[in-house]
Parts: structure tokens; sequence; C-alpha cells
């Protein structure tokens, strides 16, 4: 079972965060609010946000330049990650994963099944890493970035998580680049 070693200090990370939306702004991104107000209160650094229309190279354009910038360590995703023809970006992300984390997508499956029931499967969450960098794309709704943070993000990005978490492995990334 998962816990929270008290014993070790808390190791604060920096998310960026990008709304994907052809009509939303900074007034109204519920599902950028609601990411922004979780980081911040379990004690992480927003490093930058923004929002971008549903255009693929756009997307994954941003996602590049925040996997290359060294005061980012997760880049978490709102938006685009349906089934509809404008919804590009689970496409973008993976034009940018050196690997994919597939059993984020398969864990946020049951616990979107807990909640909404069988329309889980119109999710296409995501999550990979690129350049030492963390990527996760969550559905545009405030209740699924809930959900996301609360029930996943929340403890694999706690240093603290025990029996293991994303921030522990974090430096070792980019260990194959590190060999050549």
């Amino acid at each position: 079972m998962s816990r929270i070693d008290e014993s070790k200090d808390f190791i604060p990370v920096r998310i960026a965060v990008l709304t994907v939306s052809d009509s939303r702004d900074l007034s109204q991104d519920r599902s950028g609010d609601v990411l922004v107000a979780r980081l911040l209160e379990a004690g992480h650094e927003l490093a930058d946000r923004r929002i971008l229309p549903d255009e693929r190279k756009d997307i994954a354009a941003q996602l590049s330049a925040w996997c290359r910038d060294s005061a980012i360590d997760v880049v978490i995703s709102t938006g685009g990650t349906g089934l509809t023809g404008r919804d590009v970006t689970v496409e973008a992300h993976r034009d940018v994963y050196e690997k994919e984390i597939d059993a984020f997508g398969t864990v946020f499956t049951i616990v979107s099944m807990q909640k909404i029931g069988t329309s889980a499967v119109q999710s296409r969450a995501t999550g990979g890493v690129a350049n030492g960098t963390y990527l996760f794309a969550l559905p545009g709704s405030p209740g699924a970035c809930r959900d996301a943070w609360d029930e996943i993000l929340k403890m694999q990005l706690d240093f603290r998580h025990r029996p293991c978490n994303f921030v522990e492995i974090l430096p070792r990334l980019t260990e194959s680049q590190r060999r050549k």
C-alpha cells in the first residue's frame, strides 16, 4: 500500500501548465486554475502557464520548448484528449515523448471509472518523458483534472511517497544521454 514517509523532506518540483482550447482564455480556464491551485497547495512551483489552440504542431513545439528548459521538471496539459477531430493533444504529446508512461492512462481510466462510469473510455489521458521532463495530458474538465491530481499526480510528484514516486527517479531520466 502506498504511504507518505514523513521522515523524508518534501522536494518541490517546477511544473508548467498548458491549457489546450480554441475558445478559452485565462479568465475562463477553470481546469488550468484547478491544476495551478492544487500544485501550489501541494508545495510545488508554477514554472509557467499558457493557453494554446488545438493545433498539433504548436502544442508539440511548446511541449518541446518546456522540455529543453532546465527550470521545468513537469508539464501538465489539460484539454484536447477526446475523440473529436480537433482533439490533437495526445498526438502532440506523443510527437515529443521519448518514453510513454503506459500505466498512467490505465490508472487514470480506473480512477475515472469510479467517478463517471463507462464514459471514461472517451478519454485518452497519457503520460510520458522527454529530455528529463515528465509530461501528462489530462482531459479538459475541471473534474478530470482534480481526479488526476488528487488520485495520481499528487502522490507520484511527492518525493516522500512510498514505495516509489516520479520525483526520486527524476535525476536519472537522462542517464543514457550522459553515457554518450
